[in-house]
């Protein structure tokens, strides 16, 4: 057996039981949810067991407290086959007047949701996990911690020990638990098998409603180009227009995007809107992410040699992975990640704001001295567009970056982190 590797959603997990009578994992499939509910999981039902799965949805209509019957926390694995499920716990909940009874893990918001009539609220609680990010898999040193940065200590020291050979082998092939470990040209095989599941049968299981696979291949394809930007339906259906028969159009872009979120492949970041001085208008589409850089590279066929050889596409698909880092590491202290865009073109990749109102500033660059000095001066102009008499000002200015062997301050104050040293 594969040893566990401690997750950052361990201890989130941990805190949530302690505050609420049933936690729901969500998350892609491979991401690691059932693994890692079962670390803590007292007793477990495996709705999908393929010798039970027809008997325990049966027994859901019929029965479902049966099923929740074992030791706490009890943990029912992909709990979305039986939706009936959801109003049985909170009736459990309800009564038994305990924290930290049940664990629900699912790949997929439930297609149906009829059968459910209460929201779960002050009885649930919501974790979702992604992907393995570098300080998880073991390829970030983890010297230069988020959260420190925003207690704004003057001190900044890190080393990272990845090339950029390594960090484009990273993205291709993504955070997947399984593929960790692996020989490398094996573990890259682990982000086309699960692109070729999502395409062939994964996306159908969000509403039961079968796609055609070239349609899905060809709109995957597009998304993955289109990452890190605020493309609209529009263009993705005018760039999958190769043919006839291939062809998506906007309704279709629509109902396959929604299909992709709730099977969480796709992750869009929301805008963030502050107070500025100015009356600049802020631009509030969402930005287009997969949840993992691999699924990009496996839609558009492409491995670590392609990405060195193409600097400009490596660099929108190494964002790609910082977002899923950043995202993981932000929710850890209690922090959500946004972008910033406005009508002048200004724009900053995330913004990292934590429920206490803190929130730092941060541009992703591949790499070199001109990016590095392009990402700190947008900074700067956003920085200085704030208006610090109704918000607080930012608590950190960070240039992530791929290549580099050290993190620093520079002089204006702004923080050069390689992502290789980055942690939560």
């Amino acid at each position: 057996m594969k040893e566990y590797r401690k997750r950052i959603a361990d201890d989130i997990l941990a805190r949530k039981l302690e505050g609420k009578g049933a936690v729901l994992i969500e998350g892609p499939k491979w991401c690691g949810k059932t693994t890692t509910a079962e670390q803590i999981a007292q007793s477990v039902l495996y709705m999908d067991d393929p010798e039970k799965k027809e008997q325990n949805i049966t027994m859901s209509e019929l029965s479902p407290g049966r099923l929740l019957k074992g030791e706490t926390p009890r943990l029912i694995d992909e709990w979305q086959l039986a939706p009936k499920l959801w109003d049985a716990i909170r009736f459990e909940v309800d009564h038994r007047g305990e924290m930290g009874q049940f664990l629900l893990t699912g790949s997929a918001v439930p297609p149906d949701t009829k059968d459910i009539t209460h929201s779960g609220t002050g009885r649930f609680t919501w974790l979702t996990m992604r992907p393995m990010t570098l300080f998880e898999s073991g390829e970030s040193t983890g010297d230069v911690s988020l959260k420190e940065l925003f207690e704004e200590k003057n001190e900044i020291d890190g080393a990272s020990s990845m090339d950029i050979e390594r960090l484009a082998f990273s993205v291709c092939r993504g955070g997947w638990p399984q593929a960790i470990g692996m020989r490398d040209e094996i573990a890259l095989d682990q982000a086309y098998d699960y692109y070729e599941a999502v395409v062939h049968s994964d996306i159908n299981r969000a509403d039961n409603i079968r796609k055609d696979p070239e349609r899905v291949t060809r709109l995957m394809r597009s998304y993955a180009r289109n990452q890190g930007s605020q493309v609209p339906n529009t263009v993705i259906a005018q760039d999958t227009a190769g043919n006839s028969e291939g062809a998506v159009n906007q309704e279709t872009v629509a109902s396959y995007l929604s299909a992709l979120r709730k099977i969480f492949v796709v992750e869009d970041m929301p805008a963030w809107n502050p107070n500025l001085r100015s009356k600049t208008a802020i631009r509030s589409a969402d930005t287009r992410y997969y949840i993992d850089p691999s699924i990009a590279t496996a839609a558009l066929g492409v491995g670590p040699e392609d990405l060195l050889s193409d600097l400009k596409t490596f660099g929108f698909l190494f964002e790609t992975l910082c977002v899923r880092d950043l995202r993981v590491y932000a929710e850890a202290i209690n922090g959500s990640v946004y972008h910033y865009r406005d009508r002048d073109g200004l724009e900053c990749d995330t913004v990292i704001h934590l429920r206490n109102g803190k929130y730092g500033l941060t541009e992703i660059k591949l790499g070199g001295d001109r990016l590095i000095e392009e990402g700190a001066a947008a900074l700067r102009t956003l920085q200085s567009k704030i208006d610090t008499t109704k918000m607080k000002a930012p608590s950190f200015l960070m240039v992530l970056t791929g290549t580099g062997d050290y993190a620093y301050r520079r002089s204006d104050g702004v923080c050069v982190v390689p992502i290789g040293c980055l942690k939560n």
